[in-house]
C-alpha cells in the first residue's frame, strides 16, 4: 500500500510539472488548427464578381481576401476613364498596385505621378491622398489595407 501511495505521489508531481507545457502545446495546436482552416485563394480575374462601389460611382471593386471590418484586406478595383476618387484618408496603411491603365495618384507633400502596369503607391495611415484613372479604357488595380478598413473624405 505504501508503494502504491508513493508511486501515486510521484506520478502526480510529474504530471503537475508537465501540465503547463502540455497546456501551452495544446493552445498552440488549437491556434495552428484554426489557422489551417483558413483556405488559400486562387482565382482568375474572369471569376471575380466586381460590383459598384458605394462611395464613388465611377469605381467598382471586389474583396479578394481578408475581412475589412476586422483586419487586413485586399481589394481589386476597376475605375472608369476619368474617374476621380477625391481627397480622403484611411486609418490603415494603403498600398496600391496598378494592373492596367494610367492611374494618377497624389498625396500631401508628394507631387502627383501617373502610374502604369506595375506602378506602386503606399499611403501611410491617416495620410490624405487621391487617385484618378487617366486612361481612355478603365484602370485596374489591387489595393491592400494593413488593418480594418475605413474612409474619411476631406472637404
Amino acid at each position: 500500500m505504501k508503494i502504491n501511495l508513493a508511486l501515486s505521489h510521484r506520478f502526480r508531481r510529474k504530471l503537475l510539472s508537465v501540465a503547463p507545457s502540455a497546456l501551452l502545446f495544446l493552445a498552440a495546436a488549437a491556434s495552428l488548427s484554426s489557422q489551417s482552416q483558413h483556405r488559400g485563394v486562387v482565382r482568375p480575374l474572369s471569376d471575380v464578381r466586381i460590383e459598384q462601389d458605394a462611395d464613388s460611382k465611377c469605381l467598382e471593386g471586389a474583396l479578394e481576401n481578408g475581412d475589412p471590418n476586422t483586419g487586413p484586406s485586399t481589394f481589386i478595383l476597376r475605375a472608369a476613364p476619368n474617374c476621380l476618387v477625391a481627397w480622403h484618408y484611411h486609418t490603415a496603411e494603403e498600398q496600391l498596385i496598378v494592373v492596367s491603365g494610367d492611374v494618377e495618384a497624389g498625396m500631401d507633400g508628394i507631387s502627383p505621378r501617373v502610374l502604369q502596369a506595375g506602378g506602386f503607391a503606399m499611403m501611410p495611415g491617416k495620410e490624405k491622398h487621391w487617385f484618378s484613372c487617366k486612361s481612355k479604357d478603365s484602370c485596374l488595380m489591387f489595393v491592400t489595407f494593413d488593418r480594418a478598413y475605413d474612409i474619411f473624405w476631406v472637404k
